[in-house]
């Protein structure tokens, strides 16, 4: 499942980095519909499976009785904002890079000749990296899916 999702992830980043085509990795409705329900049937199973496992990850071995209920709410915000971040990493990388390339190719028409081929060879270097930041960024959402996967068991 989870390579799936990596190949599902990287090739509609790939489809970013068409000039003016947003990818549907860059929406958050689509990136918090992909992290929602894989957390939440994470949750899901392992309160259902390994309910004592879950109670102890929510305080760390070692911490004072004084300080278990504070742990208690930390971890759970902890666990509840997961799916969150990872739907906000995915799209806030993909917007940020697909604009900056927007933005520059917007301003070559109003450029002189010598400084336009600048700004090819800026517009080239970026393309690259944005190739890496796509397969970068689909490598994360698979693996902290697999690592959250990991610890409800």
């Amino acid at each position: 499942i989870f390579i799936s999702l990596f190949s599902l992830i990287l090739f509609n980043n790939f489809l970013g980095l068409f000039p003016y085509i947003f990818t549907s990795t860059s929406h958050l409705t689509f990136t918090l519909a992909l992290a929602l329900p894989l957390w939440f049937s994470f949750m899901i199973y392992g309160w259902i499976n390994h309910t004592q496992h879950m109670f102890a990850h929510l305080v760390p071995q070692g911490t004072p009785p004084i300080l278990m209920p504070f742990m208690v709410c930390i971890e759970t915000i902890s666990n509840i904002i997961r799916p969150g971040t990872l739907a906000v990493r995915l799209a806030a990388n993909m917007i940020a890079g697909h604009l900056l390339l927007t933005l520059l190719g917007n301003t070559g028409p109003s450029l002189a000749l010598p400084i336009l081929s600048f700004l090819l060879i800026a517009q080239i270097a970026l393309l690259i990296l944005e190739s890496a930041v796509a397969i970068i960024q689909s490598y994360v959402f698979a693996v902290l899916s697999t690592l959250y996967a990991s610890e409800v068991n």
